[in-house]
């Protein structure tokens, strides 16, 4: 227990570089995760996340096999899911289905990619729950530049996609390409839950992407607030998850996910407590 709250030794441990280099991924990740996440969590989109993060893992996988970059085969892994799931699940009653099914085939196929693997053990480890020391120049740049191009494309779609996401069929009938909008949404959030992988890993990036949004939305309908709420959380989450895991040296995403439930917890408490107190007697 005193390992786990070390202060001297998380002190220590943050003057090192690539700890340095990851707080910073993390804080690139976290307004990803925060902006994206009330758009996903009014679309509905929880499940989809979790299935582009396998697919994720699939993809990265693919990469550890062949010896290329880990962060770009799980790049290439979750826009090739969400263009694939945007594709084959036109209506939103096939959504789920078509989920399920693709992420089974994805993920057995990941599985048996990382079996093949005969390197370290702790790259694997790594995929699924997320690691650190992986983190290096090539890390940033990458999530840097995917971070510009997913926040410019969704300033410039932001009130379309809201307005398809409140209510897709009165936007369908002004002339929205709804359908079209989707996708490119599908892929900007698998872009973002794929560049998570890597930092959270794929078992609970969902963490990131979707409670702190979660949490956000439970206490304001405001889109603009829960947006700003979700940024906090998420960063929060992500950064402290870091710190936290520092001394003890476990995975970043057993933090990661303590807090942004905590924080879920508390902000569930808060709604709750608006409710009763608005009720009449």
């Amino acid at each position: 227990m005193d390992k786990l709250f070390d202060v001297e030794l998380t002190l220590k441990l943050l003057e090192l570089p690539f700890v340095v280099t990851a707080l910073v991924v993390a804080a690139v990740l976290g307004l990803l995760a925060g902006v994206l996440g009330p758009l996903i969590v009014s679309r509905n989109m929880a499940f989809s996340v979790h299935g582009t993060a396998e697919l994720a893992l699939t993809g990265g996988a693919a990469a550890l096999l062949l010896g290329w970059d880990i962060g770009n085969g799980a790049l290439a892994g979750a826009i090739v899911a969400a263009l694939v799931l945007g594709l084959l699940s036109r209506r939103s009653s096939d959504y789920d289905s078509v989920i399920g099914v693709v992420l089974a085939f994805g993920l057995g196929l990941g599985v048996l990619m990382l079996w093949l693997y005969k390197g370290r053990s702790s790259n694997k480890f790594g995929l699924l729950t997320g690691q650190i020391v992986g983190q290096d120049f090539a890390s940033v740049a990458l999530l840097s530049g995917c971070a510009v191009v997913v926040l410019g494309l969704l300033a410039a779609l932001y009130r379309p996609l809201l307005f398809a996401s409140v209510d897709p069929e009165v936007a369908k009938a002004r002339g929205i390409p709804v359908t079209g909008l989707a996708i490119v949404f599908a892929v900007m959030v698998g872009a973002a839950t794929a560049l998570g992988v890597r930092t959270v890993g794929s078992l609970l990036v969902l963490a990131l992407m979707v409670t702190p949004a979660a949490a956000a939305c439970r206490i304001t309908a405001s889109p603009l607030k829960a947006t700003l709420l979700a940024v906090l959380f998420a960063e929060v989450s992500a950064v402290g998850g870091i710190i936290l895991s520092l001394a003890p040296g476990t995975p970043v995403s057993a933090f990661v996910t303590a807090i942004s439930f905590l924080i879920y917890l508390a902000c569930w408490a808060i709604s709750r407590t608006r409710r009763t107190s608005t009720t009449p007697a």
